[in-house]
């Protein structure tokens, strides 16, 4: 699929805010709200927009819900054939708690990001997904004190 600057502002534009109307979309992009809305349908169709979510404020939902806890984990596996890697992935990221999961390479096999009520909600999800499976080799968690930045937005390329 060819993009062109309109398509990449559209979708800038969207990563910044997509609960903006068709008719915001449009005017803030300098196009008619019928093309804005046929060109999002396509780059929607076209697998580029996945979906849209609203992004919470941990700290203001603290006071309600609590901090939480956080972790960054790594995971190594015994055996990384492609069966197994892909059996281990299937089971983490059917968890809820389970925000993130890559295969990464080199060193461990995954890195999660994992968010879950607190220390004890963290050792049932390390025991449901990690110590019970007998191919997890390693694990290193990381507990996050302080988030500094947290960004989803792609950068898009400027087109001339």
């Amino acid at each position: 699929m060819d993009l062109d600057e309109t398509d990449l502002r559209l979708l800038d534009l969207l990563q910044s805010d997509a609960s903006l109307t068709n008719e915001a979309i449009a005017r803030r992009i300098h196009i008619s709200p019928p093309t804005c809305l046929r060109r999002i349908r396509r780059l929607r169709e076209a697998g580029l927009i996945e979906r849209q979510v609203a992004i919470l404020s941990t700290d203001r939902l603290a006071p309600v819900i609590g901090h939480g806890l956080q972790a960054i984990v790594e995971v190594s596996l015994d055996r990384q054939g492609s069966e197994e890697q892909q059996a281990f992935e299937q089971r983490v990221i059917a968890d809820p708690s389970v925000q993130q999961c890559y295969r990464v390479s080199p060193g461990p096999d995954f890195v999660l990001v994992v968010h879950v009520t607190d220390m004890p909600a963290y050792l049932a999800l390390a025991q449901r997904l990690l110590t019970a499976d007998a191919n997890v080799r390693n694990v290193k968690a990381y507990f996050s004190v302080h988030r500094a930045k947290f960004d989803p937005r792609i950068p898009l390329p400027a087109r001339p």
